[in-house]
């Protein structure tokens, strides 16, 4: 019989029966299911369609801004100006930017084919984006370890010169790549070809093959030989550096890079290469000068007026006389060369014109090439003493002789005190004198006799168009002029009193010879008696024979003028005439620095005698127009006013000493 366990012995009473141990609690484990693999084909599939995505993106983005390609080949309007001077000899193309639209197929094959070679070989193969010529210019460029392959086709180039900036941006390049093939699709290769070769930039200014021939070659497209169209397509690299007029070596080394491309290509055989290589091209330079190209700017300026917009070739007989503005840019260039630097001179202007007002010369500035700004018709100048004349004509207008005495002595009025020139004086002078000297003191006690406001009219009466304050200072030449508005001004002197204002275009036909403009004489307006322009064109002569301007006095012929010097020596000046030409010379500093003591009778006065002798060579010697027909001044009172003068009737007189000293060296 089995043992009876014993019962446990009791608990105390409250006690818990076998108690449990205690466990950390542990979350219950959760199988998961096992992870699904990924195929590298559902990876590649998930990227191509977020590539796909992006760049659709980017297609709608270039899409949207791109610009319209219709009517690609209509013919742009032309601004082609041809300028000829006065004799027929060409001054200067300008406006040149595209020639008349040729088509590819009319042109020598040779022409597309050295293009095609040297920009892109493949043209005839690719839908406007070449990819095997882009990993191959991609390969070259990364083993030379810098550029020295592009990869845009020809087509490309030509997306980026119709429509597209030449920033160098992800953009614009997709926008490049579309409108190509967009152009491919909608164009044949040959038009794409004759709108590339008729847009594209062959520098000098010039835009389409047309105008590079007729610019560089002196003859239409369809007339171009291997080597012309060789260097041609070389330019087309870098416009400025290869174009042949910029550096003819450099633009020929060019050339025979483009002629072996072309045998290499199969377009040409070493023959031909060879031959072509020998007979290098005759470059057609203008015979303008190399300042004429300030005139020429400031004319082609002025042709809309005359016959609106161009939308043909037009050629512009003008005025100008490349003889004479050969002689002005060295008289000019040798003065400054001599003295400019000693007297602190940089810049300057020069013009000529003829006593009615036709532009034979002007020089704008030292040089062109390095600053185009036309200081003979856009630098506003103080004339100094050069002002003078309106204010003495002012004085005859008023009743005053040239032998009236006035008091050369210090003046003032109010807080003005003008002064003279190193504070010398003479007292009691003619009025001829004080001229002649360029008396301040006169010309301010002149002015404000008459009238500030009197002598702006005589001014602006006489052709100065700039805003003149009414103020007592004009006496000096405080007011601001342009070296060919002033020059201007003096013409009245120079021819008898009638105002003439400054012309440069004598007729404008098209290329074809049909007539769009011709000048027809201007009636002139008289603004001064021919008596006023006698003795004022006498005050002029004594300038150059005994005043400030001697150093301007020609040898062999009656001139006349007056010099100008403003404060602190900023401007000089010297403006002058013969029976032949009006002539004006101011020198200064485009900051308006101080030149070192430069007056209008140091070196402008001999810049405007070296102009002037050699413009004159070869002329009748005459006596001044004004004093030729000026008749002698009646005797007795001479009625105040222009008008009344007008209305005086001249009586005869016995010549002045003056006028027997000028017969007895002119033979007047």
């Amino acid at each position: 019989m089995p043992a009876v366990k014993p019962d446990p012995p009791a608990k105390k009473r409250g006690a818990i029966a076998n108690p449990p141990r205690w466990r950390p609690t542990r979350a219950p484990v959760v199988a998961l299911p096992p992870r699904r693999r990924r195929s590298w084909p559902y990876v590649l599939v998930l990227v191509g369609l977020w590539g796909i995505i992006v760049g659709a993106a980017f297609v709608f983005h270039w899409m949207a801004e791109l610009p319209d390609t219709s009517h690609l080949l209509l013919q742009s309007p032309s601004h082609d100006i041809t300028l000829l001077d006065r004799r027929g000899r060409l001054i200067a193309r300008k406006g040149l930017t595209q020639g008349a639209m040729v088509a590819a197929r009319d042109l020598p094959p040779y022409v597309a084919d050295a293009f095609i070679a040297i920009e892109d070989r493949r043209f005839r193969e690719h839908a406007g984006v070449d990819i095997i010529g882009t990993v191959r210019a991609a390969l070259e460029n990364m083993a030379a370890g810098h550029v020295v392959q592009g990869g845009s086709t020809i087509t490309q180039q030509l997306a980026k010169n119709l429509f597209l900036k030449p920033e160098r941006t992800f953009d614009r390049k997709g926008q490049e790549a579309l409108l190509a093939i967009y152009l491919e699709s909608h164009y044949s290769k040959e038009q794409i070809l004759t709108l590339y070769l008729n847009r594209v930039y062959f520098g000098a200014g010039v835009y389409g093959v047309e105008a590079a021939s007729e610019r560089f070659f002196g003859k239409p497209a369809i007339d171009l030989n291997l080597s012309e169209a060789a260097i041609l397509a070389g330019s087309v690299k870098a416009p400025a550096r290869y174009n042949p007029l910029a550096d003819f070596e450099a633009a020929e080394m060019r050339a025979q890079i483009v002629l072996h491309a072309m045998r290499d290509a199969g377009f040409i055989s070493e023959k031909t290469r060879r031959l072509a290589v020998e007979s290098p091209p005759r470059i057609a330079r203008p015979t303008g000068t190399p300042g004429s190209g300030y005139f020429a700017d400031w004319l082609v300026s002025r042709i809309p007026a005359l016959v609106g917009e161009l939308d043909q070739p037009v050629v512009v007989k003008t005025t100008f006389d490349l003889s004479l503005q050969r002689q002005a840019e060295r008289a000019f260039e040798g003065g400054l060369a001599r003295e400019g630097r000693k007297l602190r001179a940089s810049e300057g202007a020069l013009v000529a014109l003829t006593p009615d007002g036709a532009v034979r010369a002007m020089v704008g500035g030292r040089s062109y090439r390095l600053s185009p700004y036309n200081r003979a018709t856009d630098a506003m100048r103080q004339p100094g003493s050069a002002f003078k004349p309106f204010v003495y004509l002012t004085a005859l207008e008023h009743g005053h002789h040239l032998s009236d005495s006035v008091n050369d002595g210090p003046v003032s009025f109010g807080k003005w005190h003008p002064g003279n020139y190193e504070d010398r004086y003479e007292g009691g002078i003619t009025l001829t004198r004080a001229f002649a000297k360029s008396s301040n003191s006169v010309a301010a006690q002149l002015t404000m006799e008459a009238g500030p406001r009197a002598v702006a009219r005589t001014a602006h009466r006489l052709g100065i168009s700039a805003n003149l304050l009414a103020v007592p200072s004009i006496a000096l030449g405080s007011a601001t002029v342009t070296p060919l508005e002033l020059t201007a001004a003096y013409v009245p002197f120079a021819n008898g009193g009638a105002r003439a204002a400054p012309y440069a275009i004598e007729e404008i036909r098209t290329n074809k010879g049909r007539l769009l403009y011709r000048r027809k004489p201007d009636d002139s307006e008289r603004v001064m008696t021919p008596e006023n322009a006698g003795q004022m064109a006498e005050l002029m002569v004594a300038t150059v024979t005994s005043g400030t301007g001697k150093a301007a006095r020609l040898e062999d012929r009656p001139s006349a003028g007056k010099t100008g010097t403003t404060q602190d020596f900023r401007d000089a000046w010297f403006v002058g005439f013969t029976s032949d030409y009006v002539c004006g010379v101011w020198l200064g500093n485009d900051n308006n620095t101080p030149m070192k003591h430069a007056t209008g009778g140091t070196l402008p006065s001999r810049i405007f005698k070296n102009f002037m002798e050699e413009a004159e060579r070869g002329l009748p010697v005459q006596p001044l127009t004004s004093i030729r027909l000026a008749p002698p001044p009646p005797v007795g009172e001479t009625p105040v006013g222009a008008q009344a003068a007008a209305s005086a009737t001249p009586q005869s007189q016995k010549p002045s000493t003056f006028e027997q000293i000028l017969d007895s060296l002119f033979g007047g």
